[in-house]
């Protein structure tokens, strides 16, 4: 029995020494499993690791993909990829009216210069850089506008902001693609007088309309007027004409018809001598002597046959 536990005993001691061994090396397993995990980063798709060194931003950047590193440096993951943003500002027109503005941005960082960016700004540029210089010349552009000017103008007021804003971003390597206003909205007591007012021009634009079209209708009935006396006059001119012409030649036919039978009497006269005239005479003579007889006065003569 005795010699029972001294086996025991030397069993235990046996694995101590051995459980003492193996300390050490799980312990530099554990080391190098820790080191192996910390010298290793990877980076996902669309974005820029910035390597810092105890806060210092080093100069090598890292790309997408599993990239190394020392275990004592950590790795600032930014997005590459555009993003978008919509905001909701209030700004005032030139007419003091005010405005409720829905503004949509698209985004994204230079991958050359994200160190320089996280640098100097960090990694909450967007709500340090972008949304101020969006909330400044936003409020900008539309003063410059009186309230009805801004109604159906968002694409001009559109590319106005996108000129103060995008130079002004780029300097520090981020990048605007697009700036557009979606949505103007003013407050109901203005939008009724801007119903009203349009309403009030659509009825003035109508009774216009209305007007012209009367005035237009007046105008060709007149000028058919005028069309219509001067066809009857042109007519009655034509009718006119034609019974001048027609009594002219009348009065040419007439003048020839006397002309015909004054030469025709012109001619017979100058056949019909005095000669000819007694042998017509002779020969329509009967062979009788007239017969006269005198009354009581003697002055008068008569003939019996």
């Amino acid at each position: 029995m005795f010699n029972d536990y001294e086996n025991e005993a030397a069993r235990a001691k046996k694995i101590r020494r051995r459980l003492w061994m193996w300390i050490p090396i799980g312990i530099i397993l554990l080391i190098g499993i820790i080191f192996l995990t910390n010298s290793c980063s990877s980076v996902p798709a669309g974005h820029t690791g910035i390597l810092t060194t105890f806060g210092k931003v080093e100069d090598r950047i890292l790309t997408e993909g599993l990239n190394w590193k020392s275990p004592f440096q950590k790795v600032i993951k930014m997005d590459n990829r555009t993003q978008k943003k919509v905001e909701e500002f209030q700004a005032f027109s030139s007419d003091i009216q005010e405005v409720n503005i829905m503004l949509a941005v698209n985004y994204s960082i230079n991958q050359e210069t994200a160190q320089n960016l996280y640098r100097t700004v960090g990694v909450e540029y967007y709500t340090n850089i972008v949304y101020p210089r969006l909330l400044e010349s936003t409020k900008s552009v539309f003063s410059s506008y009186t309230a009805e000017q801004l109604i159906g103008n968002r694409e001009n007021l559109s590319n106005e902001i996108k000129d103060l804003v995008i130079p002004d971003v780029a300097r520090y390597g981020i990048i605007i693609s697009d700036i557009s206003v979606q949505d103007i909205d003013f407050t109901d007591a203005f939008t009724n007088a801007v119903e009203a007012k349009q309403v009030a021009a659509q009825d003035k634009l109508t009774a216009e309309t209305k007007q012209a079209q009367l005035t237009m209708e007046a105008e060709q009935e007149a000028h058919r007027q005028v069309i219509k006396a001067q066809a009857d006059a042109e007519q009655a001119k034509i009718a006119a004409q034609a019974d001048l012409e027609v009594t002219k030649i009348q009065a040419d036919a007439a003048e020839y018809a006397g002309q015909k039978e004054a030469a025709r009497i012109n001619a017979i006269a100058q056949v019909l001598t005095p000669d000819v005239l007694k042998y017509y005479n002779i020969l329509q003579w009967d062979g009788k002597l007239p017969v006269y007889m005198l009354g009581k006065d003697t002055s008068i003569l008569m003939g019996l046959n």
